[in-house]
């Protein structure tokens, strides 16, 4: 399974942007949970959110009522749309296709980097 992440960027504080994770490489992706996790400068990686197979969504403290987590499994894409955007936001985001509750597959990253 190979994970292309894109979308990021550089935004203003209060802004928007959304992330996408394709996947291409094997039929995993619409029976797979998958997440995002980034990491900042001088910090551990640490999980944003995540999304079932089925579609239930799990989210971070710190991005609930911010971010949302979607998927559309016809396409094998995974989203991330991020609202009302932080300055501690910035990071590299990364996609991750999880295996036995564990994340197995790991795209490359995209950076968001917010401005105030």
């Amino acid at each position: 399974v190979q994970l292309q992440a894109s979308g990021g960027g550089l935004v203003q504080a209060g802004g928007s942007l959304r992330l996408s994770c394709a996947a291409s490489g094997g039929r995993m992706f619409s029976i797979s949970d998958m997440g995002w996790y980034c990491q900042a400068p001088g910090k551990e990686r640490e999980l944003v959110a995540t999304i079932t197979s089925g579609g239930g969504t799990n989210y971070a403290d710190s991005v609930k009522g911010r971010f949302t987590v979607s998927r559309d499994n016809a396409k094998k894409t995974m989203y991330l749309q991020m609202n009302s955007l932080k300055d501690e936001d910035t990071a590299v985001y990364y996609c991750t296709l999880i295996t036995y509750s564990e994340p197995r597959y790991w795209g490359q990253g995209t950076l968001v980097t917010v401005s105030s």
